[in-house]
């Protein structure tokens, strides 16, 4: 149920950036003939007196489709309504409205998670540190068995107590101990293990296992004291999700032989959020507003196929003086890029599926 949990919250996102264009759409008085939510064979479909709403099966995507290149249409090519035909900043609007849709919602589930949970005040710490990601299956962490979700409760001999220390203590014995195995005592859904990984040594001779670590803790709630705490809770916390997801997105592009790696698809986001909801449900509060920030921030990027491209093509339209470059032109530069994603798109759910645990103990029986 963990893993339907995480898909539906991916698809609620979805539905909420085409909502986003549609709305901006209509409320214009742009036509707009179709709102489909994922993509492949059609599972539901409702014709409307001016649009067709679709659920297809692969809820990874979606579409809002305007008459305005429809060979089918009656409608007349110089209709005032068409989308290509209304000035430059309603058209801006309804291609942002999506990456604003998301970016709104982000906040509204963060004010949701304090006014429900209530105001961090504190972390009850347990023994242990917790390994929130294993960051391939082919480093030394993912070659030993380390997984997502795990706590380490010993090093060695060493016990890792309640403290948020032992998250600095378990790091050190990694960094000082290349090429030498440590035993850890671990626990794995109240099961305990034992695992044996040796570090590797970088560069720079100190010793990497490739996983994320953090403290073993619950956090500690209270009541807010009102609205107004709320609101700038969840807004700070908003600001510093952007600002995050900004920032990784810039060391993608200035680092990338580096973080190409970590680059994850939606497989490795479901497992991801199948974990979370496994291991606390009230997690997916952060987990639902950073992916919906993070799909806000990939469709804003200058690329063709994403609003960022269709903004760029704009701007170059306004630049020239309201004259927009070729049809042709566009299209071939769109089209290439939707084959650019999609190849990117399956490849990584392909590397993603194959990491999975299940596919692996399949490939290695």
């Amino acid at each position: 149920m963990s893993v339907f949990a995480a898909i539906g919250i991916i698809a609620l996102l979805i539905f909420v950036h085409e909502l986003g264009h549609f709305a901006a759409a209509r409320l214009q008085g742009i036509r707009a003939n179709r709102f489909s939510i994922g993509f492949g064979p059609v599972l539901w479909k409702y014709q409307g007196p001016e649009t067709e709403y679709a659920l297809r099966a692969i809820p990874l995507g979606g579409y809002v489709g305007f008459p305005d290149d429809d060979p089918d249409g009656d409608i007349p090519k110089d209709d005032p309504d068409l989308l290509r035909n209304r000035p430059l900043g309603d058209r801006a609007i309804v291609i942002s409205a999506g990456v604003i849709a998301n970016l709104i919602f982000a906040y509204a589930v963060l004010v949701l998670q304090f006014a429900a949970l209530g105001v961090p005040n504190g972390i009850a710490y347990q023994a242990g540190v917790v390994v929130p990601q294993v960051l391939s299956v082919d480093n030394p962490a993912g070659r030993a068995g380390l997984k997502a979700g795990d706590i380490v409760l010993q090093v060695g001999d060493r016990p890792l107590g309640p403290d948020p220390a032992s998250v600095q203590t378990l790091m050190d014995t990694i960094r000082q101990s290349p090429d030498r195995p440590l035993t850890l005592t671990v626990t794995r859904r109240d099961q305990p293990l034992t695992l044996t990984v040796t570090p590797e040594a970088g560069d720079d001779g100190i010793g990497r296992i490739g996983v994320q670590l953090a403290p073993n803790g619950d956090p500690v709630y209270r009541r807010p004291t009102g609205p107004g705490e709320v609101l700038t809770l969840a807004a700070r916390q908003f600001e510093t999700m952007v600002r995050d997801t900004a920032g990784g997105f810039l060391t993608l592009v200035t680092r990338f032989q580096e973080t190409a790696p970590q680059l994850s698809g939606p497989v490795k986001i479901v497992e991801w959020g199948a974990n979370i909801a496994q291991s606390n449900a009230s997690r997916l509060f952060p987990f639902t507003a950073l992916i919906s920030i993070n799909l806000a921030v990939i469709n804003i990027l200058p690329l063709p196929a994403l609003d960022g491209g269709q903004l760029a093509f704009l701007l170059v339209e306004w630049l020239r003086g309201g004259k927009p470059l070729p049809q042709a032109l566009q299209e071939n530069v769109m089209q290439t890029g939707i084959v650019l994603l999609l190849g990117l798109g399956i490849f990584l759910i392909v590397r993603d599926t194959a990491q999975l645990e299940w596919v692996q103990q399949l490939l290695n029986n």
